[in-house]
């Protein structure tokens, strides 16, 4: 059985392309970081146990606290493995940045200082959660490989690749200054092509999922281009990005901002022209001898369903990472024409409605070239049988 299943996926159209992924994985995850902070090889990360803490210099002003926490640790590991010794942990007054520890908590620390005289310099990172996000993602591979088999790796073969390509491709390229529009594209226009061969192989339905997917992103392209620029939104809008000014990054943030708008509904996109391409090549398997006008308009009538609910989603997605902020408008009773052209408010409605405009398009292109290819392959098929 075992086998069976071994030359199934040798000879399976998606094998080549599963093993050239894998490669790449490999190679990207061997690429060295361009930009590394001398002052971190200066001290060593290490996971430690708080045996202790010393909260007489932390002062509460209402619900924040700052000042400093004295917290007693053993490093678990590194070459500090088994040293005990007091760490510091500054408290700031930010709910959001500030972590206070308890006898007992895992934190990550930086370690620094001489071993041989025995003096350290240990700072509290935050808490150790490295544990659980291995948990959950082996979890998730694990879940994806029972259920979905084959389809499973490759799945996570995608996933990987479109990790090590963000980090390693084009958040690089970004912070050296390269065009973010143009990289934005061509990233998104590779792991469009690479995730659809995934799932597809190398044959028709491939081509046309593809063309349909880039098609819908590039519209959302130029849309984002335009509007941002037509509704005078800075690109400082993006959380963290002005921080990258004042440390000596010469960045436009706006065109960032912009690549970032049409890079987000990528996967949605890329969703739909899959959904859309597999249902055209299930009416045409059913019915070889059906026309393009009618593998067009059963393309068409899967995308209207599609389309009803991946604007939902997106608006969902977006507006999830604003319900703080909305909530603090709504709890000072601030105006909605307000609320409306307040700068990241205007950034969401763009975000949205630009990824359903790439959305709603995908649809008819996906359906014109699925309809296009996939039958012109069936017609071809019933003349060399005559």
């Amino acid at each position: 059985m075992i086998k069976q299943y071994y030359n199934k996926c040798v000879t399976s159209k998606s094998f080549i392309p599963s093993v050239v992924v894998l490669l790449s994985v490999l190679v990207l995850l061997m690429l060295p970081d361009r930009f590394v902070n001398p002052v971190y090889k200066q001290f060593e990360t290490a996971k430690a146990r708080v045996i202790s803490v010393n909260n007489s210099d932390i002062q509460r002003a209402g619900i924040v606290a700052y000042g400093q926490q004295q917290c007693m640790v053993e490093l678990l590991d590194g070459s500090y493995q088994g040293t005990v010794a007091e760490a510091m942990n500054m408290l700031s007054g930010s709910l959001g940045t500030d972590k206070q520890y308890q006898a007992g908590d895992i934190a990550l620390v930086t370690v620094g200082g001489s071993q041989s005289q025995g003096v350290y310099k240990i700072s509290m990172v935050d808490h150790y959660r490295l544990n659980y996000q291995l948990l959950f993602v082996g979890a998730f591979m694990l879940l994806l490989i029972v259920l979905a088999g084959w389809i499973g790796v490759r799945a996570i073969l995608a996933f990987a690749f479109t990790i090590l390509c963000i980090w390693k491709m084009l958040i690089p390229l970004l912070l050296a200054g390269y065009q973010p529009i143009l990289c934005g594209l061509l990233i998104t226009a590779m792991l469009t092509t690479v995730i659809i061969i995934l799932v597809y192989g190398f044959d028709r339905r491939f081509i046309a999922a593809t063309m349909g997917s880039l098609l819908g992103t590039g519209l959302t392209a130029l849309l984002a281009i335009i509007f941002v620029n037509m509704s005078k939104i800075h690109g400082a809008v993006m959380d963290y990005s002005e921080s990258l000014l004042y440390t000596g990054f010469q960045l436009n943030l706006t065109e960032i901002f912009i690549a970032s708008i049409f890079i987000a509904s990528a996967g949605a996109v890329m969703d739909i022209a899959v959904d859309i391409t597999s249902a055209v090549h299930e009416v045409i398997e059913a019915n070889p001898a059906i026309s393009k006008a009618a593998a067009i308009k059963a393309g068409l009538n899967v995308g209207r369903t599609v389309i009803g609910t991946m604007s939902t989603t997106l608006l969902l997605a977006y507006s999830g990472g604003y319900i703080g902020l909305l909530m603090v408008f709504v709890a000072q009773g601030t105006p909605v024409i307000n609320i409306l052209n307040l700068n990241y408010i205007s950034a969401e409605i763009l975000n949205t409605m630009i990824g359903s405009f790439g959305l709603i398009t995908v649809a008819p292109f996906t359906a014109v070239t699925s309809a296009t290819l996939l039958t012109r392959k069936k017609s071809n098929a019933a003349e060399a049988a005559v």
